[in-house]
């Protein structure tokens, strides 16, 4: 809530000496704990990822929302979190990498430690004590030192073999001075099943998920000190800054600018939702809503047209490689979208959109749309991107700078069109993706919330197409 101190919400920071330890498994598992107990619980992640959100909307009934502080700025970290926890009785952030790991060669940027000293939300380390014992303390003790602007509240510590082993355990972290608030022991029957880029989404097993976390909330619940957790998060302090909000991010919308298509009407917006394309923010439908227009989220797997009235499309990341023979089935729908490109209708597409585009991937037919075909790689291109718009587009006029973020292991050739959608500055230097007509695909993943003018012109694009088209509907009239 917001009070005349700031704004005002109980929170946790969970974080790791490095990944693997088990930062997913507690977040996911202390969300759904609480959320058990009849809390409102914001779930929150550190970084750029997308998978695990998913898996804290399961645990807590709420959108998983990312904090990039590379793709956002710093500065939006505290108002994008205040958003989301609006009207929540507790806020979990799950970290990214090791909590002092962040954007290569930029310092504390974009870490767990930047996040947490911008919400200023004490930290919770989940330490992996398979191998060791005393060592804990001094492991510890190096984590809670390292920074003294980072309060570490606690430590959760997981694969614990024996009682003995605990015991070891909690003398070493008392002679610290350093609460142990956890205990979890060895746990494979709660493991979630990986694949190329991570965890598999949600959407791709969601009976097995669902089993999934109410595992995980049964083991933290066993293992964990809940009340002594939730002590610790009314520690934080209230957060000097107002929520974001979309809205005033947008203002005005399109109506209200008088550029509403068909006497005012909406433009229907349709999003690529399902298995294949589970990549999203959420802030990006709030900002499209914000701008007037109506969005609608279709399967390509199953459907086999474009939500009616469709005046722009978007198609964000995902895993279409798993499921490239049956999208490529649906041919009725890969002709629409092919239709709607070459109309001239505004298409934004990221990373698996990109692949959806293309002519191919991995050797089965795609939308065409774009003179490319894709295929699986070994190599994982992974890291942030420091971007240009190189041309016009439905999306950005050229010269618009973002931030953003590629995480891929495919290879589209040729890598740019005649028209590039970016030009990288950082840390390399290329031109990458592709703008024809009113089509803009990429593997860049942005936040629009970091520029939201992107969200807006997308919007204006599809209600100039839908006039367009209803204008010609009438005219044959």
């Amino acid at each position: 809530m917001v009070t005349s101190l700031g704004f005002d919400v109980p929170r946790l920071v969970i974080a790791a000496p490095s990944s693997g330890s088990g930062k997913t498994t507690v977040a996911t598992g202390l969300m759904a704990a609480f959320a058990e107990r009849g809390l409102a619980v914001s779930p929150h992640k550190a970084g750029p990822d997308y998978i695990d959100p998913g898996y804290h909307a399961l645990a807590t009934g709420r959108p998983g929302r990312n904090l990039d502080a590379f793709m956002c700025g710093p500065e939006l970290v505290a108002p994008l979190f205040a958003h989301g926890a609006a009207g929540c009785d507790l806020a979990v952030v799950e970290g990214v990498m090791g909590l002092y790991d962040g954007a290569a060669g930029r310092g504390e940027l974009a870490s767990t430690a930047q996040v947490a000293k911008l919400l200023r939300a004490p930290v919770v380390l989940v330490v992996d004590a398979s191998s060791q014992s005393r060592s804990v303390a001094a492991l510890v003790h190096g984590f809670a030192s390292f920074d003294p602007q980072v309060r570490l509240g606690g430590v959760i510590l997981n694969k614990v073999g024996s009682d003995r082993h605990e015991v070891m355990l909690r003398e070493a972290l008392e002679e610290a001075g350093m609460p142990v608030l956890g205990v979890l022991r060895r746990a494979p029957q709660v493991a979630t099943p990986s694949r190329h880029l991570g965890l598999v989404p949600v959407a791709e097993r969601h009976a097995d998920a669902l089993a999934a976390v109410a595992a995980l909330a049964e083991q933290v619940r066993a293992g964990c000190d809940l009340d002594a957790l939730m002590a610790l998060a009314r520690t934080a302090p209230p957060l000097s800054c107002e929520p974001w909000s979309p809205h005033d991010s947008i203002s005005p919308a399109i109506g209200a600018r008088g550029a509403g298509a068909g006497g005012g009407a909406a433009p229907v917006i349709a999003v690529a939702g399902g298995p294949a394309f589970t990549f999203s923010y959420a802030e990006h439908t709030e900002l499209l809503q914000a701008a007037g227009a109506e969005v609608v989220t279709f399967d390509p797997l199953r459907d086999e047209a474009l939500p009616e009235g469709t005046g722009g499309l978007v198609i964000g990341g995902g895993f279409p490689e798993v499921y490239a023979p049956e999208l490529s089935a649906n041919g009725a729908l890969r002709e629409a979208v092919s239709a709607f490109a070459a109309a001239g209708g505004p298409v934004a597409a990221e990373c698996a959109g990109l692949l959806y585009l293309a002519r191919s991937l991995d050797g089965k037919p795609m939308c065409g749309v774009l003179d490319a075909d894709a295929r699986m790689s070994e190599r994982l291109t992974l890291g942030y991107r420091e971007a240009v718009a190189v041309s016009d587009s439905s999306l950005a006029p050229a010269g618009t700078r973002l931030r953003g973020h590629e995480f891929h292991r495919t290879v589209i050739e040729p890598g740019a069109g005649a028209a590039p959608a970016w030009g990288f500055t950082h840390p390399e230097r290329r031109v990458e993706g592709f703008v024809q007509g009113g089509v803009h695909a990429s593997y860049l993943h942005t936040h629009w919330a970091a520029e939201p003018s992107v969200a807006r012109r997308f919007a204006e694009a599809a209600a100039a197409r839908t006039a367009a088209v209803r204008e010609a509907a009438a005219a044959r009239r």
